[in-house]
């Protein structure tokens, strides 16, 4: 009798500007270890950024980031996340423009691939402290690409526009 494969360990980030933000989040948490394929380990707290890179003029977003279990591969992984993302209404018509939620999968085990679907780590999480700053809320030994997610946090350009939900700025 062959043992069934040990589960995985992925970090996606999860993000919402259009909405009603903190609702789709929890929504989108909830779509997501729905499936018995993904199991929920840790959640973030919710922080809120100001946009980075996209059209001008968007409104703020709520980020955070969870640590599940799943027995997906990474590519079944990212299109069960299209699929919640298209659930809650994701329309992909501007690059980086304003979404009602984008699930990204940040990492994948110790997976590195560089591939046009899917690059992995994600190419631009150890740049960005809306991921990075509720990473290390949620797991504040973590690490990314040999790198200690605080140094990295503080390090990104946006770290200074990343606040609590409730407005207060910085890290605790």
């Amino acid at each position: 009798m062959s043992t069934p494969p040990r589960p995985s360990k992925a970090i996606l980030a999860l993000g919402s500007n259009l909405g009603e933000r903190a609702g789709t989040l929890a929504g989108g948490v909830a779509d997501l270890v729905e499936d018995p394929k993904v199991r929920l380990c840790h959640v973030s707290p919710v922080v809120q950024t100001q946009p980075v890179g996209g059209p001008e003029g968007q409104p703020p977003f709520l980020n955070m980031v969870m640590e599940v279990e799943t027995e997906f591969s990474p590519e079944e992984l990212l299109a069960h996340c299209q699929a919640v993302e298209a659930k809650h209404h994701r329309e992909r018509i501007v690059r980086w423009g304003p979404r009602t939620l984008d699930v990204d999968i940040i990492t994948y085990e110790d997976v590195q691939q560089d591939d046009p679907e899917l690059t992995l780590p994600h190419p631009r999480a150890a740049e960005r402290a809306f991921v990075l700053v509720p990473w290390l809320l949620m797991d504040p030994q973590a690490r990314l690409n040999g790198r200690p997610v605080r140094e990295l946090a503080v390090e990104a350009a946006d770290f200074s526009g990343v606040e609590d939900f409730d407005g207060e700025p910085g890290l605790p």
